[in-house]
């Protein structure tokens, strides 16, 4: 069987621990033998992060803005026990967020739908995407105990030296205190990605904050969101028979818990933190999520929504059997060829990656599954595999279908 050829490369970013011996394993199994896999490839790991300063990171991104689209396996972002671990020059930065920062992007999580793992809201039957704002707020925020009686201001000095200030809090006792920013650009970026990844996918787009508290701050966000849809696209959601809407992030929680799903949940930085991992949990599984940051340019870079699994890796490296979900790492890669073939009108790439996805959904759902899995399915006398042995099960069913 001749293998389906490619006419532009992937960026491939390569990663840590236990999801870097699954990388290998889906290209090994999955990829290569059916592909002729093009990619330019950026080993971030972090010994070679440490090795070259972090320049294979920012190298990494500019090469995404080239190509248009990468696939990323997970990484340590180092705390200091990594730190000292890996004998690292200093605490380098998350990779993610050095990305995330060049390409200007935002991050859309989904849930992966399997029979036989059941959402815990029993109304969900579609999924449910988050849209993270992955700038600013409480993540770049200046804080400060305060030790005493005394008058805390936010004070603003133009370039010209004039200022002005607001008034925090008068303190009569110690407390604490946050000052937090975020940049008009960077959330005209954030609703831009919003509206156009709606398009891509057809789904309805919901956005919320809390304005009626936060009404400088929040109402900043759902202005430049009302404001930007009314100008470049209401006309292309009504074409295309799909919403926008605002909302109150309480009343968003209340009807999010009634949908039936199906949509995109537009969140700011710290809301959409949070109920990603609501949501993850709630469909079934972190290793059950797709991840994909967009930049407004039109820049994919998919991803894993779940860490680099570091107890499974040491158990590995101990020797000991593990049973580590791939199936967010398999569809990382198979969003990626998808939206490679896509921009390259290469119709047999997108088609692999459809018949790939319901490989690994059927796979699941025929009883074969990872451990994780088994303690939450509904389906009866599952056969637990292991990771390399599961990877093997996708590929037979892939094979025979």
């Amino acid at each position: 069987m001749s293998k389906i050829a490619m006419t532009t490369p992937l960026v491939e970013m390569d990663g840590d621990e236990m999801t870097r011996i699954i990388w290998k394993y889906i290209k090994d199994e999955l990829l290569i033998p059916f592909i002729d896999l093009k990619t330019e490839y950026y080993d971030l790991g972090l010994p070679h992060r440490n090795e070259t300063d972090d320049k294979v990171t920012f190298d990494s991104a500019y090469a995404t803005q080239k190509y248009g689209v990468a696939v990323k396996c997970a990484t340590i972002t180092p705390n200091a026990a990594r730190v000292e671990e890996y004998n690292l020059k200093e605490m380098w930065k998350s990779p993610n967020g050095t990305i995330r920062a060049i390409l200007d992007g935002t991050v859309f999580r989904a849930p992966i739908i399997v029979k036989g793992i059941e959402p815990c809201v029993k109304n969900w039957k579609a999924p449910i995407t988050i849209a993270r704002h992955a700038y600013g707020d409480v993540y770049k925020a200046s804080e400060m105990k305060i030790p005493g009686a005394g008058k805390v201001e936010l004070v603003y000095t133009a370039e010209d030296g004039t200022t002005e200030s607001v008034l925090v809090h008068e303190f009569k006792s110690a407390g604490i205190v946050q000052g937090m920013h975020n940049l008009n650009p960077s959330i005209e970026s954030f609703a831009r990605s919003c509206f156009n990844y709606a398009l891509d996918t057809k789904q309805s787009l919901w956005f919320a904050t809390k304005d009626t508290i936060s009404k400088k701050y929040d109402h900043t966000f759902k202005d430049i969101f009302q404001e930007i849809f009314d100008a470049e696209y209401k006309e292309k959601f009504d074409a295309a028979g799909i919403e926008y809407f605002y909302t109150l992030i309480d009343d968003a929680v209340a009807r999010v818990m009634k949908s039936k799903g199906g949509f995109i949940w537009a969140c700011k930085n710290y809301d959409g933190d949070v109920m990603s991992d609501m949501l993850s949990s709630a469909f079934g599984s972190l290793a059950m999520m797709t991840s994909v940051l967009v930049s407004p340019s039109g820049v994919y870079e998919y991803e894993a929504a779940h860490g680099t699994v570091q107890r499974h890796y040491y158990k590995h490296l101990a020797g000991e059997e593990t049973s580590t979900n791939p199936v967010a790492t398999i569809f990382a890669w198979t969003g990626a060829l998808r939206k490679r073939g896509e921009l390259d009108g290469n119709k047999e790439l997108m088609e692999f990656a459809d018949k790939l996805e319901k490989a690994t959904i059927a796979t699941i759902e025929s009883g074969k599954m990872t451990k994780d899995l088994a303690l939450i399915t509904e389906l009866p006398d599952v056969t637990v595999l292991n990771t390399e042995n599961f990877i093997k099960a996708i590929r037979t069913t892939l094979t025979e279908m």
